[in-house]
């Protein structure tokens, strides 16, 4: 995607495995956020599109706005969601920015398997109370230890599965993640062949 800007549709159809999308919201709980985080974005969520089924968005939030495509109900916490249907609801409804980041790479079967390992233990699992997030984001920050995972917040979703499906080193636990480390300027690696391409905005 060379490109500095795409609609929504194109972003969608251009979808694929592993692609991270980035949200920036104006809300209160979004600034505070990114201010604890110091990070430019509040909420990161990857691309599940398997086969000819549409692209999909695997994140985790406290709304439940819309139907987990995986189990059928509306629930809190990780969930997976029709990508073009989850984009609009954060913009839509929480007042969301969006960017698009490009997985390099090829995915391939294995990696798809991996990835559907993490859906399925994960789905449905509770997005932590505040308290409990900032606990989570401490301890994998400052103790470099993984939490509980009873409860998982976006970035530590994200970083979960990437790591299940070889795509990020394991030498920081999943917490340790905020949805800025995601954003071009940490410049997250990842396991060769695999990289990021840089943000696009998506209108």
């Amino acid at each position: 995607m060379n490109a500095t800007a795409l609609s929504l549709e194109d972003a969608v159809a251009a979808a694929s495995t592993g692609d991270l999308w980035l949200f920036r919201g104006r809300s209160l709980p979004d600034r505070a956020i990114r201010a604890v985080t110091n990070s430019p974005v509040n909420h990161v969520g990857m691309v599940v599109a398997l086969d000819d089924l549409p692209p999909l968005l695997w994140h985790a939030e406290l709304g439940r706005s819309l139907p987990d495509v995986w189990t059928g109900a509306r629930q809190r916490g990780v969930q997976l969601h029709m990508l073009g249907e989850a984009v609009t609801t954060w913009n839509e409804r929480y007042g969301q920015r969006a960017w698009v980041r490009q997985l390099e790479g090829a995915i391939e079967r294995h990696h798809e398997d991996r990835l559907m390992e993490v859906i399925d233990r994960f789905d449905g699992r509770p997005f932590p109370t505040t308290p409990g997030l900032a606990r989570q984001w401490l301890t994998g920050r400052y103790r470099r230890r993984e939490s509980s995972l009873e409860t998982v917040y976006c970035a530590e979703l994200v970083a979960t599965t990437f790591q299940h499906m070889g795509l990020l080193p394991r030498r920081r636990p999943a917490s340790w993640y905020d949805p800025g480390r995601f954003w071009s300027g940490d410049r997250v690696e990842l396991v060769p062949p695999f990289a990021l391409a840089g943000e696009v905005a998506v209108q």
